[in-house]
């Protein structure tokens, strides 16, 4: 069966361009439009931005297109790492607002040549998965999130989408290969859906940075109408993610103010209908907060309310997040939380915490020196 492809909005940069788009652009030079491949190749499969590199091209294309200018629009601000090789990315785009990435590299893999199951040694991981942003901080006001600190301060372009990637590339060490991509870092990625669509199309396209639909994620605190489009346009294949953190409306609406607009209900619904393949699951994230939704009795509600999703749960101990008094669960009531779910049939994981001693991990990207603002609902400053 085909899979379908969203109907996009016109390109406004030339790294937004798709093969297609590249061939009208360059017929309209008088090129032929097979050089809209080639063009497109250099950008997003080989990483080639300068044009006089583009050695399979002539030299008068090679000259307007540096005239159009070929640059990714963000730069590196600053690369803090890891003891575990996480590396976060501060990334200043050019009209000087900062968003932030992360590179997250696999912690070990087995050794491919080992004969024996008692010889097989860890090597380092070379798979890395990058954890990119949509917007400029958050309009969505999560009260454990740090991204939202300060609201939104405009969407990201599919262009400065994609380049992190591409420039995620440039930092890579050894072997290391981007091979997953998340859209779990700054924003609320349907918030801004008609430039991470497109971005979704350039980063899958197989002539491209190719990757597998199914090895890219995006999640969202739940705006239905937009998980309803993202199923119709990308045919189920992007895998999707859900904050979800409560089983009540009232609590769900104190920390995640878009379930006052989108309830539990509706969003079940949503999930329910939305066109997963076969023997693939929706992940839940549900974040557990001290005393606020880490009971057993929750646990037994989260089960019974996903009854109807094909969903596995990953259980994030919140981080911690600077002038917020919110914290996580002690261990053993994490590990409880997941038996009771395993007991009740719903697949449960603990995320392993990366990154955070550089403030990576999840629900800690934040703007760059902004200011804390009072929530709603929990009376809390985050």
């Amino acid at each position: 069966m085909a899979i379908p492809r969203p109907t996009l909005a016109p390109a406004t940069h030339p790294l937004e361009r798709l093969p297609e788009e590249w061939a009208e652009v360059l017929v309209s030079w008088g090129e032929p439009a097979y050089r809209g491949k080639q063009v497109f190749d250099w950008i997003h499969r080989r990483g080639v931005f300068d044009p006089e590199a583009m050695t399979n091209l002539p030299k008068t294309l090679r000259a307007r297109l540096a005239e159009e200018g070929l640059g990714l629009p963000l730069s590196l601000g600053k690369m803090h790492r890891a003891s575990d090789r996480t590396r976060k990315l501060l990334v200043r785009m050019d009209d000087g607002k900062e968003v932030e990435s992360v590179l997250i590299p696999m912690l070990e893999r087995l050794d491919p040549d080992a004969s024996d199951e008692d010889e097989i040694e860890r090597l380092p991981g070379d798979v890395v998965t990058q954890c990119i942003s949509s917007q400029v901080g958050c309009a969505m006001g999560c009260v454990f999130c740090a991204s939202g600190v300060a609201g939104l301060k405009r969407h990201l372009s599919a262009a400065e989408i994609v380049s992190q990637v591409l420039l995620g590339r440039t930092l890579l060490e050894g072997e290391e290969r981007i091979r997953n991509v998340v859209l779990m870092g700054m924003g609320e990625p349907l918030h801004n859906y008609e430039n991470v669509a497109r971005a979704l199309v350039l980063l899958t396209h197989p002539e491209g940075i190719g990757l597998s639909k199914r090895r890219v994620t995006l999640s969202t605190s739940g705006l239905v109408p937009q998980i309803d489009r993202l199923g119709r346009d990308f045919g189920g294949q992007i895998a999707l993610a859900v904050s979800l953190h409560s089983v009540s409306d009232e609590r769900r609406s104190q920390i995640m103010p878009i379930n006052r607009k989108h309830g539990l209900g509706e969003l079940m619904a949503c999930l329910a209908r939305y066109p997963m393949p076969k023997r693939r699951r929706i992940t839940i994230e549900y974040t557990l907060i001290e005393g606020v939704n880490d009971s057993l009795s929750e646990a037994d509600a989260l089960a019974r309310l996903l009854a109807r999703v094909p969903a596995k749960v990953n259980l994030i101990p919140m981080n911690p997040i600077s002038g917020s008094s919110l914290g996580a669960p002690a261990t053993e009531a994490v590990l409880a939380f997941q038996k009771r779910l395993f007991d009740r049939g719903l697949p449960a994981f603990i995320r392993k915490q990366r990154g955070a001693e550089v403030d990576a991990a999840c629900g800690q990207l934040a703007l760059h020196g902004a200011a804390p603002r009072k929530k709603r609902g929990l009376g809390l400053a985050v």
